[in-house]
């Protein structure tokens, strides 16, 4: 898979992020693409083919990999950094079209005319909204995903033998995972990054979210105080 769309994506939104979102896109790029593309593809690379159980039964080993791995761990990471770089990307969606509703107006009404948006990328009005709900859709994304790998994965880890005694197996036979050690390495600190990105993203909207109660309380107007300082 080609990732540069999303390093461009990631310098894309670091424009509009805050010091936190700016700490989160950091910790995205570094800990969690970087890793997956350099490290944790090539660990699991020989997953089905070193799954090796001791029995020569046709279809036992498959069968038994199915029920043990229905999903592999990098298919899911994928998807987890896909998911969780949406919401960015509709940020980006709402800063062009602020400005190509400015570039219409100008066109229209010439030089002088009156600017809706001074400045697009300033998170006001529904820009505040749009950047809020990014937060919380990426902090639940990376939490359906913690639970989604504890349900499939118990505890996060991966045992060095599995039993297993599904047809067209013969009898109980031992199931050998390739690696063990190293993909729970490599399992619990996406993991760990993961809820240190979730936590980023709760401070991150708990500080916009107290920006904005300051902006209301000072001013007289709640309406007016609430659409310009947020």
């Amino acid at each position: 898979m080609n990732w540069g769309w999303f390093e461009g994506l990631l310098r894309a939104v670091n424009v509009y992020s805050t010091a936190f979102g700016r700490i989160w896109l950091s910790l995205v790029f570094i800990f969690r693409l970087l890793v997956y593309v350099v490290a944790a593809e090539k660990v699991w690379s020989d997953d089905h083919k070193d799954f090796d159980c001791n029995t020569r039964q046709p279809g036992c080993t498959n069968v038994c990999y199915d029920h043990f791995f229905p999903v592999s761990h990098i298919r899911l990471w994928a998807l987890q950094l896909i998911l969780v770089t949406c919401p960015s990307l509709l940020v980006l969606m709402h800063v062009a079209y602020r400005e190509a509703k400015e570039e219409r107006l100008r066109e229209i009404q010439g030089d002088n005319y009156r600017r809706i948006y001074p400045n697009p990328g300033k998170k006001r009005g529904g820009l505040w909204w749009t950047y809020l709900l990014s937060l919380l859709f990426k902090a639940c994304v990376d939490l359906v995903f913690l639970y989604v790998f504890f349900h499939l994965y118990r505890n996060y880890t991966l045992p060095r033998v599995v039993k297993c005694k599904l047809q067209p197996c013969p009898n109980i036979v031992d199931c050998f995972i390739s690696r063990p050690t190293e993909k729970n390495i490599f399992t619990v600190f996406m993991v760990v990054t993961t809820c240190v990105c979730v936590v980023l993203n709760l401070i991150e909207a708990t500080y916009l979210i107290g920006k904005c109660a300051r902006g209301v309380s000072a001013s007289p107007v709640l309406g007016k105080a609430f659409t310009s300082s947020c």
